[in-house]
């Protein structure tokens, strides 16, 4: 049995520990998805996935899949289409332009071996307030004033929660976690979180850490003041790509 949370009691979630082996993560069920709650559960490591017609269901696993930003894979491919990207004077990476549009192409685009999405009406209304109050972003890639792939995360101080991309165009997603990958290393972001594990992040470089260690860093870099988030060419150079005028 896992704990039922009242919502009229407020965001009292139970210790990330006390999470279920089987299925992985599984610590509570119930409560709400406004800002008060979703920031009470990143601070603890926890974040909300359920289908529609479930009720809200809040996990915390271990081991927990993250990419540390000096670990990230600049594939030999990928390098050269940042190249041709950066060159294309019809191609720019956008910050927070189109939040909610990025939501609703993750949305329709199921993870691999998922037939719907977890990316429901709801938990989009919840991460729309977040990114009202400045503390959820999404990264975009626009090519000929298209908006062709992205991602979106929840951020802490310098505590960075990786959530889902999309591509509608090939590598489209990794070049706006390249871009995300370039705006941490700027700001001192030390990891990502990835939540679990797939063998597309693992090809980028995240790999499983235990919880407590994931833990014990992301509370850290919570007490550090929020990043700054806007992107510009220069910061290509932090992942040792040249940059063009």
């Amino acid at each position: 049995m896992i704990p039922w949370l009242d919502e009229a009691h407020g965001p009292a979630f139970p210790p990330a520990s006390r999470a279920a082996r089987h299925p992985n993560g599984l610590l509570a069920a119930g409560g709400a998805l406004t800002p008060d709650w979703l920031l009470a559960a990143y601070r603890r490591g926890i974040f909300p996935w359920f289908s529609d017609g479930e009720p809200i269901l809040w996990w915390s696993p271990d081991p927990r899949m993250v990419l540390q930003v000096e670990r990230f894979r600049l594939h030999r491919s990928l390098r050269q289409t940042l190249k041709n990207f950066q060159r294309n004077p019809h191609c720019s990476i956008r910050i927070d332009h189109s939040f909610r549009q990025v939501m609703q192409h993750c949305a329709a685009t199921p993870r691999p071996g998922q037939d719907g999405t977890w990316i429901v009406p709801s938990i989009i209304d919840a991460y729309c307030d977040l990114h009202a109050q400045g503390l959820a972003h999404s990264v975009e890639t626009w090519i000929d004033g298209e908006l062709v792939g992205g991602l979106y995360c929840v951020a802490l101080g310098r505590a960075v929660y990786g959530e889902s991309m999309f591509a509608h165009q090939r590598d489209a997603s990794k070049i706006a976690l390249a871009a995300l990958v370039a705006l941490c290393r700027s700001a001192g972001v030390v990891q990502i979180d990835c939540q679990q594990a797939t063998r597309h992040l693992a090809s980028l470089g995240a790999a499983e850490m235990p919880r407590d260690d994931f833990l014990q860093v992301a509370q850290a870099q919570q007490t550090y003041p929020a990043m700054h988030w806007q992107f510009s060419p220069h910061l290509w150079a932090t992942l040792g790509l040249p940059t063009y005028d």
